[in-house]
């Protein structure tokens, strides 16, 4: 058959890691609108990653059309000029002669770098203006795709010249992936076996271009004057509808409920007590939260009928001048809790609450000092004993927040609450990040107060109640109703109002992640359940009231959510989505598929078990809604591709499910996926995966490339994507790699041949050499070039249908990934060989004692040995010696008026040092200044700092390390600063040639 022509894409060549690495760091902080907030999903990519690897991926690299870039004469004459420029450095400093074409192909990269660059930007999240650009782009593409693959037999089906490729995510979880393909102009597919998953897809792609536009229609928004006139984009009219109702119900249910969350009223008893509440004297305070201690009986027997409180603080605010904290009173057998303002006395017991401390229990018994071990709190939970007792209440003062005592009132009326209804569906016996279970809660409404369940249950029924008036409401707007549900596709006032409904169950979720006895107080709000990817054990828990407006309340959960509607796509011209329920092992693709996705991460989080929390809620609210989701009574866990060895029986056959289903997932994307483009894949790392040495490796790494390898794809490309940035740009030994990698995959070919060990090797001292060049022309930092090196290494490896040692044996991955390594680090000391004598001195001496002193001796046989001297080391700059020790001089030693225009014995060394000298001291302008003096041999001074940053990697330098890599990372920076300023002094000249 025919081949099809395919183009390599901007994702297997380069991609600026350093500008999307930052984005998603920043991503980390914002949650205002930001549809994560829509519902809680666990490790969901950031939306900056997921916009960049979509449109690197959809993009052709430009060396696969530099023919059009010669035709234009512009380009061809920048082009021209930068190489005239680099050949006269070549001329005065070696280094190799780019071709015109190469230079060509770079400075169309860095164009398409600057879109990506503002692409990933938070505020261009909806900018039409930025998102039209790389839509363009995208188009530009595919046309030319489609013209040379115009005589294709399959060309009709493949290459529609009017229509893009659609996109599927087949693990789709929090819905990143897809959202960002519909965002490019992608018609976005997203399936997940987890119900859960789905239902948050459909809210953020299939619902909201059904009613992009649509103007509110409940009868308050409708009546509005300032809201009548108001242009409705994309969603945001659903989104008023949701805020609406979503008060709407609020009134309802503290029309029923309300009573069982009173205000507390400041006595003049309590004033007497305290003060400082004299100016709330006589006024009835609304509650933020009730602050709870659980319980367990004594293990002494003197007080073996008292329940003891376990405690981890007694301090309730640290902040300065409102430090406020709870005072234990020890009556004969009994005790009570008081809150008091200002500083407690002993400060360090305050903060310990009843925790032992070290002496091997958690807690210690208040009344007596005995100690109480796990295995007895344990066996007391087990048995029924553990209970709870109210410590504080925390109510909202005129001037933030005031802390009161308890009282037998407000305690009493939480014990009354009696739930009509409660998720009596068991929680598993064994999963990843459940500890609860060992302390007696074995069913889901274990992890709910009476009160907690009751207003749950009260708001989960007010969801259908909400959509009838929705409905209604829809229709006297004079929105038509087909009478077709949504989950049927339906676009009138029925299919409306039940988009609502979907809105409004998401906030009972948000509300239960809040309303559990798992959410734990902080110091100034509420830590909700899912603080971290797990259901841990918590000691002391925060119950907050349905009924405020903060965090943590309905309202709170309705403004997070309506706000994240708003910023979903906001035109009208997006293309459609749909989410599905579907297996990844055996479900059928939209026909040629462009896939980008985030699978399951071997062990690290247990998705189905944790969002069974939340499917007993979605089932009780919309079960109506969407029937074929919620037809079991928890999400769906035998077939999950984890590798759960409580599932499974032992580790390693948890180990063999996990390859063999997601090696046929993988299979089902080769056979599917649209032959032009590649699949890109995501894997994060837990902190334990990243080890020094062999570089990254881990049962669940390998057993992962396994996977896509067996699977019949073959890798061209890992991109180390990092979200932890700023003060941690690097640990050293500890996560000094990625967060998350994505691999870029092509199906191998099916005639791929068998190779030996040794041509692998050989392929990979052929090609390393140019992909690291490129890697590093890209700018990306010296904590990533290791893992960025595994896909052309792995692109070697996979290229084979297998690679056979000398025993006719298979190399294996981590093999594989080992010799990938071997061979980088003979790149990189070839690359030494282009610097000049005194700077590979410098660089050896470095390795062997960075600047702490060594022997004279020493130095002087390895001065010999790179043709050099130590005198002639010391008038070059870059050390000192005396008294039989030589030591080279740190960055802030160096002399502050060196220029390198007049150094007579310039070297590379020099050059990298005094940069970071400059950088830290006055940033990237400073930099640009003394680069700009450094000129042409500037970039063997980029490459040197690679070098040095992998030294320090090993010797565990971690500030020197970190050093050279913010070099390189400012580096982009420095460099347009320093040529704009470069212009600007060419431009004065000339100016001033033609006046004279």
């Amino acid at each position: 058959m025919q081949a099809i022509h395919v183009s390599r894409k901007l994702i297997e060549v380069a991609l600026p890691l350093d500008a999307i690495n930052a984005a998603s760091a920043r991503e980390k902080s914002i949650r205002h609108g930001h549809p994560s907030t829509l519902h809680l999903w666990w490790a969901r990519r950031p939306l900056a990653a997921a916009r960049a690897v979509i449109f690197a991926q959809m993009v052709d690299d430009p060396s696969e059309y530099v023919d059009v870039l010669l035709s234009d004469s512009e380009k061809r004459r920048a082009a021209q000029r930068e190489l005239n420029k680099r050949s006269e450095e070549v001329e005065s400093g070696g280094g190799g002669r780019p071709a015109l074409e190469e230079v060509l192909a770079q400075q169309e990269r860095e164009r398409l770098f600057e879109i990506l660059d503002d692409l990933v930007r938070w505020e261009n999240t909806t900018s039409e203006k930025v998102l039209g650009r790389a839509r363009n782009e995208i188009w530009q593409s595919w046309r030319r795709a489609c013209a040379r693959n115009a005589d294709h037999p399959r060309a009709a089906e493949l290459f529609d010249r009017s229509k893009l490729p659609a996109f599927h995510d087949p693990f789709a979880g929090g819905g990143a992936l897809p959202l960002e393909a519909q965002r490019l102009g992608l018609e976005a597919y997203a399936s997940d076996l987890n119900p859960v998953a789905v239902l948050i897809n459909k809210a953020m792609i299939e619902v909201p271009p059904k009613f992009a536009g649509c103007a509110p229609v409940h009868p308050e928004a409708r009546g509005e004057t300032s809201l009548v006139s108001k242009e409705w984009r994309g969603a945001q009219g659903l989104a008023e509808d949701v805020r609406r109702y979503g008060r709407w119900m609020r009134d309802e249910a503290e029309k029923r409920i309300g009573h069982l969350y009173p205000k507390v009223e400041i006595t003049a008893d309590m004033v007497r007590e305290r003060p400082d509440l004299k100016p709330y004297e006589g006024r009835k305070l609304t509650v933020i939260a009730w602050l709870w201690a659980r319980t367990v009986k004594s293990p002494n027997p003197a007080f073996a009928d008292v329940e003891v409180p376990l405690v981890s603080t007694f301090m309730l605010s640290m902040k300065k001048g409102k430090e406020a904290y709870v005072e234990p009173v020890i009556e004969r057998r009994s005790y009570r809790f008081k809150v008091k303002s200002g500083k407690p006395e002993d400060m360090e017991t305050a903060k310990r609450g009843t925790k032992a401390g070290g002496s091997g229990s958690p807690f210690l018994c208040m009344l007596s000092g005995s100690p109480m071990p796990f295995d007895y709190l344990r066996t007391e939970a087990k048995a029924g004993g553990m209970g709870d007792r109210l410590m504080a209440i925390v109510v909202q003062g005129d001037r933030g927040r005031v802390y009161i005592s308890p009282n037998e009132q407000q305690e009493g009326t939480a014990a009354r609450a009696t739930p009509q209804w409660s998720p009596d569906t068991d929680l598993p016996d064994r999963a990843l990040g459940f500890r609860v279970q060992e302390y007696g809660m074995v069913k889901w409404k274990d992890l709910f107060t009476p009160r907690q369940l009751v207003a749950l249950t009260t708001f989960s029924g007010l969801v259908g109640k909400a959509s009838q008036r929705a409905r209604r409401d829809a229709a006297d707007a004079g929105l038509a109703d087909d009478g077709m549900a949504l989950r049927e596709g339906g676009t009138g006032a029925t299919a409306y109002a039940e988009a609502v409904a979907l809105y409004l169950a998401f906030a009972v979720d948000y509300a239960a992640n809040y309303w559990s006895v798992i959410a734990t107080p902080a110091d100034g709000f509420i830590r909700g359940t899912f603080a971290l990817q797990a259901i841990p054990m918590t000691w002391d828990y925060a119950e907050a009231p349905p009924f405020g407006t903060t965090s943590g309340s309905w309202l709170g959960g309705i403004k997070w959510i309506s706000k994240a509607i708003d910023l979903l796509p906001q035109t009208d011209r997006y293309q459609e989505g749909r989410g599905v329920q579907a297996d990844a092992t055996n479900q059928a693709l939209v026909p040629s598929t462009v896939v980008s996705t985030d699978p399951p991460y071997y062990d690290n989080i247990g998705y189905a078990d944790l969002s069974d929390f939340f499917y007993v809620w979605l089932r009780r609210s919309i079960k109506w809604l969407f029937p074929d989701l919620f037809t079991t009574l928890a999400v769906p866990k035998a077939e999950e591709l984890v590798a759960t060895p409580y599932r499974h029986g032992s580790r390693k056959a948890a180990e063999s499910f996990f390859l063999g289903g997601m090696t046929q997932a993988f299979h089902q994307l080769t056979i599917q996926s649209h032959p032009g483009y590649p699949t890109t894949i995501y894997y994060a790392f837990k902190q334990s995966e990243t080890k020094r040495g062999a570089g990254t490796s881990s049962t669940g790494w390998e057993t992962f490339l396994d996977a896509v390898i067996q699977s019949g794809f073959s890798i061209t490309g890992t991109w180390p994507i990092r979200t932890e940035r700023g003060g941690r740009s690097i640990s050293i030994g500890v996560n000094a790699l990625a967060s998350s990698i994505v691999l870029v995959c092509r199906r191998r070919l099916d005639d791929a041949p068998v190779a030996t060990r040794g041509e692998f090797i050989d392929a990979l001292r052929a090609e390393l050499p140019q992909a690291l060049r490129l890697l590093q022309t890209g700018n990306v930092a010296p904590v990533d070039l290791a893992q960025a090196a595994i896909g052309p290494g792995m692109a070697a490896y996979t290229r084979y249908a297998k690679v056979l040692d000398a025993g006719g044996k298979d190399v294996s991955v981590r093999d594989a990934l080992a010799l990938i390594n071997q061979v980088l680090d003979e790149v990189l000391a070839e690359q030494e060989g282009d610097l000049d004598a005194d700077s590979r001195w410098a660089l050896e001496w470095f390795d062997q004692f960075g600047f702490d002193p060594g022997e004279y001796g020493v130095a002087e046989t390895l001065s010999k040995a790179k043709n050099t001297s130590v005198e002639g080391l010391k008038r070059a700059g870059i050390l000192e010696f005396g008294r039989g020790q030589v030591r080279l001089l740190r960055p802030r030693e160096l002399p502050a008026e060196w220029d390198p225009q007049s150094d007579s014995r310039l070297t590379v060394w020099e050059m990298v040092h005094h940069l970071v000298r400059v950088l830290e001291l006055g940033g990237e302008l400073a930099a640009a200044a003394l680069m700009q003096k450094i000129g042409s041999q500037a970039e063997a001074a980029r490459e040197l700092c690679y070098r040095l940053y992998t030294r320090c990697e090993r010797k565990k330098r971690a500030a020197d390390a970190l050093a050279y890599n913010s070099l390189v990372q400012s580096w982009p920076e420095i460099s347009r600063i320093a040529g704009k300023s470069s212009a600007v002094q060419s431009e004065l000249l000339n100016d001033a040639q033609e006046t004279s």
